[in-house]
Order: C-alpha cells, then structure tokens, then sequence
C-alpha cells in the first residue's frame, strides 16, 4: 500500500486563469523541479520569465513553456551578482510587464565531507542558494513597493534546514537560512501585500537528477531502483505536478493569508524514524562507495 497517486498530470487544481495577465519569475527554471513548477503556473494562464546562467537550460524551459501555448522569456543571468538580477527584471518588463510572482528555485549542492570542502566550494553553494535568494527577493521587493503593488515570494527550502545532514555542511546551512529568511521577509512585507512563503519538496524524480545526491537514482536518468519506494513513508516518491500545483497554491489569491509558512511535501518522509535505527554509516564510507 502508498499513499494514493494525485489526479493525473494536466488536471487543473485551481481555476483555468487563476494567473492570467500574472508574469512569474523562475530561477532556475528551465529544468527539474523549476521547470515542473513553470509548466504549473503557464497551465493558469501566467506567462512564465526563466532565469539562469545555462543556456541549454534555457532553451528547454522555453520549450515546455512554448509547447503550452504561454508566453515565455528566459534571460541569462548569474543571481549571485545583484547587478545582473536588476538587469534581469528590466528586460523581463519591457517583454512581459512587471514580475507579480517570483520563485527562487535556482541552487547548487554536491556531497563532500566537510573537512575536505574548500572555500570555493562553501561559496558556490552558499552564494546560490543564500544571497541569491535574498538578491532576487529585495529586487523583487523594491519594484513592487515602487510600482504600489502586491506580490509573492516562494522560496525552495529543504527538510535538512532544520536537521543538517552528512556530507551538506554547505547546502543545509544555506536552506537554513533560506527558512529563516522566509519568516523575517513575511513579516516586514506583510504591510505591503507581499507575501513569502517557502517549498520544502522531498523526493521528486526527473531526468535533471544528481546521480550522486539521491538513493535509488541511478546515471541522473530519474529511474528509480526497487528500494526507492520503500524508503519512504507514503510508499511512492513525489509526481512532478503534484509540487507544482504546491507552488501555485501558495502563491495564489487562496492563500492571502498565508505568509511565513514552509510546506513539506514529501510523503513524512522527513519525519521518518524507527524504533531501531538502521546501521550508521559515516560520510566518508559513503561517498567513497559511490565514487567507485
């Protein structure tokens, strides 16, 4: 038994033009779990803006968008230079109009025991995932408080934000901040209609995987062996879809009044503990067995 499997993909959640005349911003967009959640919004009438800094990445979320019939820029740009990100959202509207929802999807992150992590290393993940976040989100916040307008903030999180985990030092510390950053933004925004709220996804196959982040991934293909079901509580991993439909929610007109809140969508499986714990086995030895 699992939890049971959503409607299926293409099924509406909320009302066909829920975003119609609404342009969303997606960094990191043109793939995986950004993309997933870009074809969710462009399917309720929004046209859709994809920032990153690969332009094959590009060209595939502008595929996606292209083939639903929506409007869709994507625009080159590294978010970890503010200076990029403003001249990102000057060209977005001049082709589309103001940004009314921005996600901040776009991270980076590779296991590596802290002890062998260099400083580069610690910054291209820290300065993604952390400051590109708060760059994007000030910029965002800056124009709607210019413009007199409201908005919404999402930003991606993770589970290991609140628990850390081996071989993460890095990204945990920056999902972290990213969790703390959603409750201190929400609070100062609130006045001005901007609302901000965060995504915390468990496991969600897609052909972008990391082979070496995630059990049961085998070669970054996003098939997943026998055991990677039985790994998690609800008994099946996550439809891409269903983690769009998340992301629409949170920002949409039924969530007003929602602001600050993080949402775990990943089958409890964060939350999963047993009587007796499985053998432990340290970082190092892990890492080591995957590299053979």
């Amino acid at each position: 038994m699992s939890l049971a499997k959503p409607p299926a993909f293409g099924t509406a959640m909320l009302p066909a033009n829920t975003y119609a005349d609404q342009v969303v911003l997606i960094t990191g967009g043109g793939t995986g779990l950004g993309k997933a959640m870009a074809i969710e919004f462009a399917r309720l009438g929004a046209s859709i803006a994809i920032v990153s800094r690969n332009k094959d990445n590009l060209a595939k979320g502008e595929e996606a968008i292209k083939a639903l019939g929506a409007k869709v820029v994507t625009v080159s740009c590294d978010i970890r230079e503010p200076e990029q990100i403003a001249a990102a959202f000057d060209e977005i509207e001049q082709s589309l109009g103001a940004v009314d929802v921005l996600v901040n999807n776009a991270a980076g992150n590779f296991p590596v025991p802290a002890e062998k992590m260099s400083a580069n290393a610690w910054r291209s993940v820290t300065q993604i995932v952390l400051d590109g976040t708060f760059f994007c989100s000030t910029e965002f916040a800056r124009r709607c408080l210019a413009r007199e307008a409201g908005g919404a903030v999402l930003n991606i999180g993770a589970t290991y934000s609140w628990t850390g985990g081996p071989g993460t030092a890095h990204s945990a510390a920056a999902k972290a901040g990213v969790t703390n950053l959603t409750q201190s933004l929400s609070v100062e925004w609130a006045p001005d209609n901007i609302r901000v709220n965060c995504l915390a996804p468990g496991l969600f196959l897609h052909e972008d995987h990391h082979s070496g982040l995630v059990d049961g991934i085998k070669g970054g293909t996003g098939k997943a062996d026998p055991l990677a079901n039985n790994r998690i509580p609800a008994g099946r991993t996550g439809q891409l879809h269903e983690l769009g439909w998340a992301a629409t929610f949170l920002c949409s007109p039924f969530a007003a009044y929602i602001t600050g809140h993080t949402l775990v969508v990943d089958g409890a499986n964060w939350l999963r503990r047993g009587l007796r714990m499985p053998e432990f086995t340290p970082v190092r030895d892990t890492i080591a067995r995957r590299d053979k």
